[in-house]
């Protein structure tokens, strides 16, 4: 029985020594917590509900060339109530909570009543809480509304008023250069200009000590430990917003009326490389035309016809090719080791001049020139080296991220695929790869007498509207060829405007150069035919021809209708763009008060012109026009004699329908419709040519047509 007794006894003195063991570890642990590591626990507390908030900067703005916003940062707010903030006396809330309720329900949340929203303040003080969504994404003319109102006008301390601000990135013209301009998301790679100059437009973030009182929800804390934002600069882009628009509406009309997979259409300044409009239209995966990517600037194709300019800038070069040398075309057929070119229009010339070769763009022509004249083993080598010449083995390094590199081979790297065929291929566009911008470059400075300048799309930085950054006009290149080479193919340039491949879109308004562009896309060469997926249509150029200001690049990409050729598809585009800038900017207008004033003859003069008197003396007089006569009825006949303009009488009939051929539509309506007579018209411009009536007939309430012209 002792045994057994003992054997308990033992037991329980070691359980009661394990016990003691435990607990003095215990007490050991909560001594290092409390006491040795107190302080860092302490703070973990602390940082899990208290700690520095980043505040968000504003961002800064992206202007255009004028001035212009193209992106800004609108400030928005999330409002929020702390009905027991540590400031706030009882006798204001109970004071308030009324009027403040009222406030809330009638111009903020009409969803409640007054006494609805009353009954809510009350609760959440009567709860403790420290955080009541007021609003969120509330604009600055409410919040300016809003810090009115009872109780929150008195702060945030002592009114519970918590305004968080943040910010929204605008873009007041919409999907304007969009691609250009850019974005910058989190999770996403920066794109354009908001990307590559992230660092200047993205200011300096604030710190304030916030406190958490809800998951994801924080309260700022004193005004004291806050640290405000420093704002982000301006960026002065050279976009037009003028040009840039006519260039986007053009191009979008022509990417969906052929359509075709994408269009890229860029504008530039001759002189300075300032790029005044940059456009790039894709199609979406569900078909809609949308800026999808920067083709201008980040996609390299093969440029077909338009490279034949670098081409013939090779052979001039050499001094041992003039325009007017004669070449044999074949009728537009001929064979390199197997492999057959062709010319894109039939014909049956079998010989012809330089010249001609380039302005009817014909392949076989360019590709037997190259040949001929770089086609040794040990010249080869010597046609790269003018393309690298003109720079076109170089990136432009304009400011925006993503430019692809160009793509010239190098003479006799097997490697790269360089092949007997190689040499009169790449002489019309073929095996050789250049963005848009990098074709548009090397144009540009041939309209820039040879100097190469360097494409850029930024001008200046600016900080409260004072410039603390420029970036002028970068030269690259004083000259890429000589003077007499250039003065050459800028001949050619326009010749092909006035009898070439761009002929039938000549203007008589101004001058311009260009070369249209053809090149197959996604194609095969089978051993007895080549397969074509598809088209690239270019046209790149300048204008006015004699003194080029802006020079210009359309491209568009598969045209699946009303046409595949560059001067079907691209070369209209560049017209229109053209023809608006012409219009609208005073610069390429020619004074027409420049010279002699001319001697007005009869058939310069305006003749039987109708109208009111009044308004007749008011022109004559206004544009300094001599006339004679001083007639005093109401209606006057405008009429011209040798180099005299005479005003005569012009009387009215009440009961006969009058003549009113030669009135401006305003007076024959006037005049018209006084006698009870109904009209009706072809346009609504221009003066009356023809009447249905024959003038004299009594008056019976007829209808008259009317013909303007």
């Amino acid at each position: 029985m002792t045994t057994i007794r003992n054997e308990v006894l033992y037991r329980l003195y070691f359980v009661l020594a394990l016990l003691v063991v435990v607990a003095g570890l215990i007490f050991a642990k909560a001594v290092q917590i409390s006491v040795m590591e107190g302080e860092y626990w302490k703070g973990r507390a602390e940082e899990k509900y208290v700690q520095f908030r980043k505040l968000e900067a504003d961002r800064g703005n992206i202007l255009s060339s004028d001035g212009s916003l193209l992106a800004t940062s609108l400030p928005y707010f999330d409002v929020a109530f702390d009905p027991n903030s540590s400031g706030m006396l009882e006798s204001d809330f109970n004071q308030y909570v009324d009027s403040l309720a009222y406030c809330l329900a009638t111009f903020i949340d009409p969803t409640f009543t007054p006494g609805a929203y009353r009954d809510l303040l009350i609760q959440k003080r009567l709860e403790g809480a420290q955080y009541l969504s007021i609003k969120k994404d509330v604009n600055f003319e409410q919040i300016k509304l809003i810090r009115d109102f009872p109780l929150f006008n008195m702060g945030q301390f002592k009114g519970g008023l918590i305004v968080m601000p943040k910010f929204r990135r605008e873009r007041p013209f919409g999907l304007l250069a969009h691609r250009t301009i850019g974005y910058v998301r989190e999770g996403i790679a920066p794109v354009g200009l908001e990307g590559k100059y992230d660092d200047v437009l993205r200011g300096e973030a604030g710190q304030q000590m916030m406190m958490r009182v809800a998951e994801d929800i924080w309260k700022p804390m004193e005004d004291l430990a806050k640290i405000e934002p420093k704002s982000g600069k301006d960026i002065l882009t050279t976009i037009d917003i003028d040009i840039q628009d006519v260039t986007e509406e053009a191009l979008f009309r022509a990417v969906d009326r052929h359509r075709a997979e994408y269009g890229v259409a860029i504008v530039m300044e001759v002189e300075t490389g300032a790029i005044r409009a940059i456009s790039n239209i894709g199609r979406t995966p569900e078909g809609h035309l949308w800026e999808t990517y920067n083709y201008a600037i980040g996609s390299a194709t093969e440029p077909g016809s338009t490279f034949k300019l670098a081409s013939m800038l090779a052979l001039l070069e050499t001094g041992y090719v003039d325009l007017d040398d004669s070449i044999e075309i074949d009728g537009g057929h001929v064979t390199f080791y197997k492999d057959e070119m062709v010319d894109a229009y039939p014909h049956n010339i079998d010989t012809t001049t330089v010249q001609h070769v380039f302005e009817m763009s014909s392949n076989v022509g360019m590709a037997k020139l190259v040949q001929r004249y770089f086609g040794d083993s040990k010249k080869e080598e010597k046609f790269i080296e003018y393309l690298k010449e003109f720079n076109l083995h170089l990136k432009t390094g304009i400011e925006v991220d993503g430019e692809a590199a160009p793509y010239i081979k190098e003479a006799f790297d097997a490697s790269n695929g360089w092949s007997g065929t190689t040499l009169p291929w790449m002489s019309t566009g073929y095996e050789v790869m250049l963005t848009p911008l990098q074709m548009l470059n090397f144009y540009n400075a041939v309209a820039n007498d040879g100097q190469m300048v360097k494409p850029y799309l930024v001008s200046e930085v600016r900080e409260y509207g004072n410039t603390v950054d420029r970036f002028p006009p970068t030269v690259i290149k004083r000259r890429i060829a000589s003077k007499r080479s250039i003065e050459k193919v800028q001949f050619l340039l326009e010749q092909v405007v006035l009898n070439g491949t761009a002929k039938k879109l000549k203007t008589d308004k101004y001058n311009f150069a260009g070369k249209t562009g053809t090149a197959q896309v996604n194609y095969k060469r089978l051993n007895d035919k080549t397969h074509v997926g598809g088209y690239q249509a270019s046209f790149a150029g300048y204008f006015p021809a004699e003194n080029p200001k802006y020079s210009c690049i359309v491209l568009i990409s598969e045209p699946k209708s009303f046409g595949q050729y560059g001067a079907e598809v691209a070369l209209p585009v560049f017209r229109e763009i053209a023809d608006q800038i012409f219009a609208t900017k005073l610069e390429l207008q020619t004074p027409i008060n420049i010279g002699p004033k001319p001697e007005l003859v009869k058939n310069q003069l305006p003749d039987y012109h109708i109208g009111d008197r009044k308004e007749m003396e008011y022109l004559l007089k206004t544009f300094d026009i001599k006339y004679q006569g001083d007639p005093e009825s109401p209606m006057v006949l405008l009429r011209a004699e040798s180099d005299t303009l005479s005003l005569l009488t012009y009387t009215l009939s009440k009961k006969r329908i009058p003549n009113v051929v030669g009135m401006g539509l305003q007076d024959a309506l006037f005049v018209l419709e006084n006698l009870g007579l109904r009209v009706e018209i072809s346009s609504s411009c221009g003066r009356v040519i023809q009447q249905s009536v024959k003038p004299g007939t009594p008056v019976r309430g007829q209808t008259l047509y009317l013909r303007l012209g």
